[in-house]
C-alpha cells in the first residue's frame, strides 16, 4: 500500500500527531498541598481548619484562581470523588480528603490532597481518566538553551512541581477503563497491516518509549520514527516495555512486582542514615560507588544513577532537597516530620534502582536507534495518504460524553 520506504531513517512522526490530545499538568498554586508523606498533609489540613477568618485565608495562600471563598465542583474520577466536599473552605470543618499518590516533577513520587478548592488549575479532564489502566506520557519542559528532556511515563497523575515551568501530559487513553486510545485515529490498524501482526495501543506506547527522539521546533519537542520492519517492531516494543516497567515501578508492563537490579548491584544501607540530615549532606563517591547521607552510606550506587538529570537538575539531589530543605516558619509547609522517615529510605533505594535501570536502558535505546537507521519505515506521507494524518480537531480535545454524575459547587450535581 506504499506505506514503507527502503532508504534512510524515515521521517519521524511528531509526538503531537502520534498522541494528539495533550494537557498541561495540574498546577496546585500553593506548596503545602503536596508533601513526601501523607501524614503531613493531614496535619496541615487540621492546622488550616484550626484557624478562621483572615488567619485561615493567609495560611491557605490565596491566588487569583483560588481563595477560601472560591466555589468549585468536586474533582472527577476515582481519586477526586472519594469524598472531598464542595462547601467553601471558609466554612469547612470536616476531615482531610484522603491524600493520593502523584508524580510531582519527573521522578518524585509525593502525596497530594485531592481537593479542587486547593488547586489553581486542577485539569479535571486528567482526573477523569486517571485509573488503573492509564499511562501518562509526560514531556517535561526544556531548560533554556537545552534540548527537551526525555519523556517520562507514569501510572500516577502528574502534577506540576512548585516554581517549575509546566510541560505536557499525554494520556494513553481518552476515556476511563482503557477505552479510546489517544492515538492518531486509524494508526494501530495501519501499523498492523504494514507489519502483519496485531498492534495494540500499549504496543504503540512501548514503541514510543523505545524510539522517541528529540525534535526541536515541534510541540513538546519530540518525534517518533515508525518502522515497517516486523522484527524491529518486536524488538522495539520489548525494549519499550522494559522502559515503561522501570518508569512505573512495575505497575505497568509486568506482573506488578517492583523492578530490581541483578544481585550484587542492588543498593543497600551499609551505614544507618542520620536522624536529621542536613540539606547539603548528600554526596557521591564514584570510586566506592557509594551515596553518603551525612555519615549514612548506601552502596552500590552507580555514577549513572547519581548523575541522572531531568531538565538540567540531578534527580537524586533534588529529591533529597525536597525532604530536607527548611520551610518558612509560620506556613503550612513548615508542618512536616521533624526527622528523616524510615519510609523515605526505602523510597530512596527504589529511586536509585529505577535511575540505574533507566540509565542502562538509555544505552540499549541508543543501540536500538542505530540498528533502526536504514530499515524500512512508515513515512509521514504514507500516514497522510492513508488518512491517519492530519488528525481531526476532535482528537485534540478531551472526550466530552461521560456516563456518571459529578458534584458541583455547594453540593449540586452535574451529569456530563
Amino acid at each position: 500500500m506504499g506505506a514503507a520506504t527502503g532508504g534512510g531513517r524515515g521521517e519521524a512522526v511528531p509526538l503531537d500527531e502520534l498522541m494528539p490530545w495533550s494537557v498541561r499538568p495540574p498546577r496546585p498554586g500553593r506548596d503545602w498541598v503536596t508533601a513526601p508523606d501523607a501524614a503531613s498533609l493531614r496535619s496541615r489540613w487540621a492546622e488550616l481548619l484550626r484557624a478562621s477568618g483572615a488567619e485561615r485565608e493567609a495560611l491557605f495562600v490565596p491566588s487569583r484562581a483560588r481563595t477560601t471563598r472560591t466555589a468549585v465542583p468536586q474533582l472527577p474520577g476515582p481519586a477526586g470523588s472519594a469524598g472531598a466536599p464542595t462547601v467553601r473552605l471558609d466554612r469547612e470543618d470536616g476531615p482531610c480528603p484522603e491524600p493520593v499518590r502523584v508524580l510531582c516533577g519527573p521522578y518524585d513520587r509525593q502525596w497530594l490532597i485531592p481537593d479542587h478548592r486547593l488547586l489553581d488549575a486542577a485539569r479535571p479532564e486528567l482526573w477523569r481518566v486517571a485509573d488503573d489502566r492509564q499511562v501518562f506520557l509526560v514531556e517535561p519542559p526544556a531548560a533554556p538553551r537545552s534540548p527537551a528532556p526525555e519523556p517520562v511515563f507514569t501510572e500516577l497523575l502528574p502534577v506540576a512541581a512548585a516554581a517549575s515551568r509546566p510541560g505536557l501530559v499525554r494520556p494513553l487513553y481518552r476515556r476511563p477503563g482503557g477505552r479510546e486510545p489517544n492515538l492518531a485515529p486509524g494508526l494501530p490498524g495501519l501499523l498492523a497491516r504494514v507489519l502483519g501482526t496485531p498492534v495494540t495501543a500499549e504496543d504503540v506506547l512501548a514503541w514510543t518509549a523505545a524510539a522517541v527522539r528529540p525534535a526541536p521546533g515541534t510541540p513538546g519537542g519530540h518525534a517518533v520514527p515508525l518502522t515497517a520492519d516486523r522484527e524491529m517492531w518486536r524488538e522495539g516494543v520489548a525494549l519499550g516495555r522494559e522502559v515503561l516497567r522501570a518508569h512505573t515501578r512495575g505497575a505497568r508492563c509486568g506482573d506488578g512486582s517492583r523492578p530490581r537490579l541483578p544481585g550484587g548491584r542492588r543498593p543497600y544501607v551499609r551505614a544507618t542514615l542520620p536522624e536529621c540530615p542536613a540539606p547539603d549532606a548528600l554526596r557521591h563517591d564514584a570510586e566506592e560507588e557509594a551515596l553518603w547521607v551525612g555519615d549514612g552510606r548506601i552502596a552500590p550506587v552507580a555514577r549513572g544513577a547519581w548523575e541522572f538529570e531531568a531538565g538540567g537538575v540531578r534527580v537524586l539531589a533534588e529529591w533529597f532537597a525536597r525532604r530536607t530543605a527548611p520551610a518558612a516558619p509560620g506556613t503550612l509547609e513548615a508542618v512536616r516530620p521533624r526527622a528523616w522517615q524510615p519510609r523515605w529510605t526505602s523510597e530512596l533505594l527504589e529511586l536509585i534502582t529505577v535511575l540505574t535501570l533507566l540509565d542502562g536502558l538509555r544505552g540499549a535505546r541508543a543501540g536500538f536507534a542505530g540498528r533502526l537507521a536504514g530499515r524500512p519505515a512508515v513515512e509521514v506521507s504514507a500516514l497522510r495518504g492513508a488518512g491517519v494524518l492530519p488528525v481531526p480537531p476532535g482528537a485534540r480535545r478531551p472526550a466530552s460524553v461521560l456516563d456518571h454524575r459529578e458534584e458541583g459547587p455547594e453540593g449540586q450535581l452535574a451529569l456530563l
